[in-house]
């Protein structure tokens, strides 16, 4: 049962004297069960907290039974017990409370408990005690035991709040992939229509029109090209880190070494040299991170300056994790973009520049999230950009559900 939050209690003015001046006291409205065995004790109980600034609203009980009736009916606030109450105790009310799942502060309001009866009390989850030649702490302890049972409702709605919120930007998440998955799955036929006709028109009709049309079919056959690699490209994101996301035992060196063939043409033509020291074994996707060595070294070379392109490959172990290097000297990048290159169609330089549409490292940084490492890039411009990631030493939970999202993505999509 939720506590009634003292923001919006009925608030009644009572005005007295003091000093000569009207003093506000604000009287706050209540509904407490007194489980007490004598009807004087329990008159008291009720005149203390009267006085102590309480509208109160009560029910009387003295038995296991009537308890349990008035908890099914009456909304208590709070409930005040006798320690001692002939045949049972009051600290016996605990357990019914738990059982119906009723978070309601249990103060226990006894003539005689030792300290350490007492302290077992408070163990088993009683808010506090009180005893009854000292009534007049009751109202004190009762304002306490109330804003902690307001905090702990805050606090369990916060955490219900947070549950739907991260379900919902799970959903969101699962559904932004879906599209991106179908649109550019479905977008792809038509424009390969338009760029096969296009191509067509430029083969057919090249030089026997005006310049004007010649440039015009340019444009088109350009724009329809450059249409189907954002279009694959963007189907590459969507499919980043979720399709085969099993995870098994690879040698980083050997990933490292199928990246290196298949970029040994842009590594002939640039005469670079690429190094690695020793790498680790750990539990990743072999193809995944293969992607992610490739872009790495890939951009190393594209981007490299007037010297020979050197490429440096490291790993070390840290808090359990493998942090990875990439370092080049090349280009460099500015410090204000040091994060925006991982933003995905984000480009730092023209077409004319460098090719490529700006969404190689924001695969690489969806894949190694999945992984459940971090990617970041360390840079001087004109002096060369040293990429780093980590990659978990050992395996985590977090992933391991990632296969079933992507079937069901896959399925979704036709």
């Amino acid at each position: 049962m939720a506590v009634k939050s003292l923001t919006t209690i009925t608030k009644i003015r009572n005005w007295t004297k003091d000093e000569g001046r009207p003093l506000a006291i604000e009287r706050v409205a209540l509904r407490v069960l007194v489980v007490e065995d004598n009807a004087a004790d329990a008159e008291l109980v009720l005149r203390e907290l009267r006085r102590g600034g309480f509208d109160v609203e009560s029910k009387i009980v003295q038995t296991p039974s009537q308890l349990q009736q008035q908890l099914e009916v009456f909304p208590a606030e709070i409930v005040l017990a006798d320690y001692n109450l002939g045949q049972w105790r009051g600290i016996e009310a605990l357990e019914m409370l738990k059982k119906q799942a009723m978070d309601v502060p249990l103060i226990l309001v006894s003539g005689a408990v030792g300290d350490v009866t007492a302290v077992e009390c408070i163990k088993q989850g009683a808010t506090d005690y009180v005893l009854k030649d000292s009534l007049t702490r009751l109202p004190v302890s009762v304002r306490r035991a109330l804003a902690e049972a307001e905090l702990r409702s805050q606090r369990r709605q916060a955490e219900r709040d947070l549950v739907v919120k991260m379900e919902e930007l799970a959903r969101s998440n699962r559904d932004l992939e879906q599209f991106a998955y179908v649109a550019s799955h479905d977008l792809q036929e038509p424009l390969r229509m338009v760029a096969a006709y296009t191509q067509l028109l430029a083969e057919r009709y090249q030089g026997k029109l005006d310049d004007q049309a010649d440039k015009y079919i340019r444009y088109a056959v350009d724009g329809a090209t450059r249409m189907q690699t954002l279009i694959q490209d963007l189907l590459a994101f969507s499919r980043a880190g979720r399709e085969g996301m099993e995870l098994s035992s690879i040698d980083c060196s050997a990933v490292v070494n199928q990246a290196l063939q298949d970029l040994e043409a842009a590594i002939h033509e640039s005469d670079a040299l690429v190094s690695q020291s020793d790498l680790p074994r750990l539990p990743g996707n072999s193809a995944q991170l293969q992607h992610v060595f490739q872009n790495l070294i890939g951009n190393a070379i594209k981007f490299r300056g007037s010297e020979r392109p050197i490429i440096r490959i490291s790993a070390r172990l840290s808090a359990g994790s493998w942090e990875f290097s990439v370092a080049d000297n090349g280009i460099g990048i500015p410090p204000e973009d040091s994060e925006n290159i991982f933003v995905i169609f984000q480009r730092l330089h023209t077409r004319e520049e460098y090719s490529g549409n700006g969404i190689g490292l924001a695969i690489c940084k969806k894949i190694i999230e999945r992984h459940g490492g971090r990617i970041w890039a360390e840079s001087q411009l004109g002096r060369g950009t040293t990429f780093k990631f980590t990659l978990p030493a050992e395996a985590k939970e977090s992933v391991a559900g990632d296969r079933a999202e992507a079937k069901a993505v896959a399925a979704a999509a036709g």
